[in-house]
């Protein structure tokens, strides 16, 4: 019987659980947090779907996690993702770009004027150029974690909270012993490491070539507008109207109208981040929202915050080293390719080659410094396979001591308990 150990369940680690248990492996998720908590990268209500991308990589990559995310919705049975359509706009080069890769990979996409747009999307201001396509929306965060658990259990999986790993070791036999902080040690064939912003800690002491990772912490805004529901998902590139710097995206959610600029906040370590709330931060996305969008109520801001861990080039990491698999980089862009990631991860255990553009150890042109500033708010202007096998588990929540022991096709297990 062969046995994998997923480390980390947030989207990518439980997507992934979820496709290697249905392929017939035995799967253990170990995360280190209770269920829906807020500590990563992977809470909240909202995401954006969304397949207009300037790479023809990642138009086919977001067209394959499609008919993925319908079916977790299928297995686990819940809602997960709503289509909206999406609205790109700013500089007309970019928006053309945009059309262009779109057409050629066969989705329908439209280019608007301002005032088109403005006409059938009341609540937004639009910048230069203006592209909507269908074929986007957004993404229940929370849900979709959970389902991809449950899906997984129903496969077999077991998937286990307040489980801490200190290390993932190459075990002179083969495979991997996965330590926690409490000293137990999971044996197994491999381990996949999705931990997202603790990648620079335990994935880089557990593989080589990992590119260096940036950790900041975010803050997305919420606004009251009338029907938040049925806004499209949005991007505003900065080169027009919003001049040089980050990037804004927005979408509807059950919490309001969701808005933050990419990727501009602190750099932190994840276990030692500021808390509260930064009022400064703040007020610059509510500057924003009083121009762009005359649709929602700026004046009363709910705030939330979030890890994103990018890579210099913003690609992100799928690749094995040995029996190690390691998942990392997806913030600002990553949720909504959960499942197919999931899929190019259970690949690599399965012994497949991976995808060069997510390689460990690839190169970068320059490794920036700083944070990205937000853009300013202004006027417009025009491994060898291994062998797979079933299990019927559970989902414990609570800090079980088990340790998994081989006798032949055999799995002993010591005492699972239910918190």
């Amino acid at each position: 019987m062969s046995d994998v150990v997923v480390v980390g369940g947030g989207v990518m680690g439980s997507a992934t659980a979820w496709q290697l248990a249905s392929r017939g492996f035995a799967v253990t998720l170990l995360e280190r947090a209770t269920p829906g908590h807020t500590e990563g990268s992977s809470h909240g209500s909202s995401r954006i779907f969304r397949l207009a991308y300037p790479q023809p990589f990642y138009v086919s990559l977001a067209a394959r996690a499609l008919p993925l995310w319908r079916r977790v919705e299928r297995e686990s049975g819940r809602e997960l993702l709503t289509l909206t359509g999406a609205v790109d706009h700013g500089a007309p080069e970019s928006i053309r770009e945009l059309h262009a890769q779109l057409s050629v990979a066969g989705h329908a996409a439209r280019i608007l004027n301002p005032d088109q747009a403005a006409e059938r999307w009341p609540g937004l201001r639009f910048d230069a150029g203006v592209l909507f396509h269908a074929a986007a929306g957004r993404i229940h965060a929370d849900d979709a974690v959970l389902a991809f658990q449950q899906a997984a259990v129903v496969r077999g999986a077991e998937v286990r909270h307040r489980v801490r790993v200190a290390k993932v070791l190459r075990a002179r036999a083969g495979g991997v012993e996965v330590v926690t902080d409490d000293g137990e040690v999971v044996t197994a064939d491999a381990a996949v490491i999705a931990v997202g912003g603790w990648a620079s800690g335990l994935a880089a002491r557990s593989v080589s070539g990992l590119p260096p990772l940036r950790v900041t912490r975010e803050q997305p805004i919420h606004f009251p507008a009338a029907d938040p529901l049925n806004w499209p998902s949005f991007i505003h590139h900065p080169g027009a109207g919003l001049r040089a710097g980050a990037g804004v995206y927005g979408t509807g959610s059950p919490d309001g109208v969701k808005v933050g600029f990419h990727g501009v906040g602190p750099v932190v370590h994840p276990d030692a981040r500021p808390g509260g709330i930064d009022p400064a931060a703040q007020r610059r996305v509510q500057e924003y929202a009083d121009f762009w969008l005359p649709g929602v109520d700026s004046r009363t801001p709910t705030a939330t915050t979030c890890l994103y861990t990018t890579t210099p080039d913003h690609d992100f990491v799928v690749d094995r080293d040995g029996p190690i698999t390691v998942l990392a980089g997806f913030s600002g862009h990553g949720f909504k390719f959960a499942p197919a990631i999931g899929s190019l991860a259970a690949d690599l255990v399965a012994g497949h080659p991976g995808v060069g553009r997510f390689a460990l150890g690839r190169t970068f042109a320059s490794v920036p410094e700083s944070t990205p500033t937000p853009a300013p708010v202004s006027t417009p202007t025009p491994a060898p396979a291994l062998r797979s096998a079933r299990r019927r588990q559970k989902v414990i929540s609570g800090p079980v001591r088990i340790q998994l022991r081989r006798h032949g096709d055999r799995i002993d297990r010591g005492n699972d308990r239910r918190e």
